[in-house]
């Protein structure tokens, strides 16, 4: 097994040194603890360990890209993070599209969306949503449903989860929405992973929401944390998830309805992002 980045975190050490989503780490170094690591076959929660330190120590990360000729050595200033999972601007030439970005989905998702749900709803002139899924994680599943509940009618399917008997749950939207009739587009890349693909989703399946930028990450299972003897602990796949059309898209990911490219030769113009904003002005 090879660790692989899922997506590093928006404005987080990680991001401001160069990692990038699908990066394989092969190699940690950390000289203030002594450790030169290579990471074949290393279980997550060792590199965890490994990676994290206190704020202002530094640590490096040898990796590999797709497309690059050779590992890429990156040295990170650690720091602590305290990124917002839900973060609103209004933007277009006349600030009228609402860019809505989920970095991750917390405990604290739901209440952060709903203020910005009630930031949109607030704007007189605002006509439309870009909701921007890319390079988040994931992280709680109901999070996602929550957030879907506000554009999906209630009673339809947001999520199928399967498990290895083949028995199927179906979570289903049990409130009513504040933006069902609201234009959105939805952004993902190859860092946009589980619950928010789940989100994804269901958006696409139940109310034909086109999704903008590159494929998604793949990942379709569900965890849950084991702890084992002796302070150990495993995460053990019990279930996977399907979209309300029953779909999986582990390995496979969500592809997108309009492919755009983000190019690394203009870092100062967001091209996905300007796409999604012209289709809805």
């Amino acid at each position: 097994t090879q660790l692989a980045v899922i997506s590093p975190l928006p404005e987080s050490p990680a991001e401001k040194a160069g990692v990038k989503a699908g990066d394989y780490i092969v190699q940690i170094k950390d000289e203030g603890k002594n450790l030169d690591i290579n990471t074949s076959g290393m279980l997550l929660p060792d590199a965890v360990k490994a990676i994290r330190g206190k704020a202002g120590t530094k640590v490096t990360l040898t990796l590999v890209r797709d497309g690059a000729d050779k590992p890429i050595e990156v040295e990170i200033t650690r720091a602590k993070l305290d990124v917002p999972s839900v973060v609103i601007k209004f933007v277009g030439d006349g600030e009228e599209i609402a860019h809505i970005r989920i970095n991750k989905f917390t405990g604290d998702t739901v209440k952060e969306w709903n203020e910005a749900v009630s930031e949109y709803l607030k704007n007189p002139k605002a006509k439309g949503i870009v909701l921007d899924l890319r390079n988040d994680p994931g992280g709680y599943m109901q999070a996602a449903i929550d957030v879907a509940s506000d554009f999906i009618p209630t009673g339809k399917v947001a999520v199928i989860e399967e498990r290895g008997d083949g028995k199927r749950t179906e979570y289903k939207v049990e409130r009513y929405g504040k933006l069902l009739k609201v234009p959105i587009i939805v952004l993902v890349n190859g860092g946009s992973a589980s619950a928010s693909e789940i989100l994804a989703g269901a958006l696409r399946d139940q109310r034909s929401i086109k999704l903008f930028g590159e494929k998604s990450f793949g990942k379709g299972t569900i965890q849950e944390p084991v702890e084992i003897s002796g302070g150990a602990g495993l995460h053990v796949t019990v279930a996977k998830w399907l979209t309300p059309n029953g779909t999986w898209v582990h390995d496979k990911g969500l592809v997108p309805d309009t492919e755009v490219k983000d190019d690394e030769a203009t870092a100062d113009i967001d091209e996905q992002l300007q796409a999604a904003i012209k289709a809805l002005e």
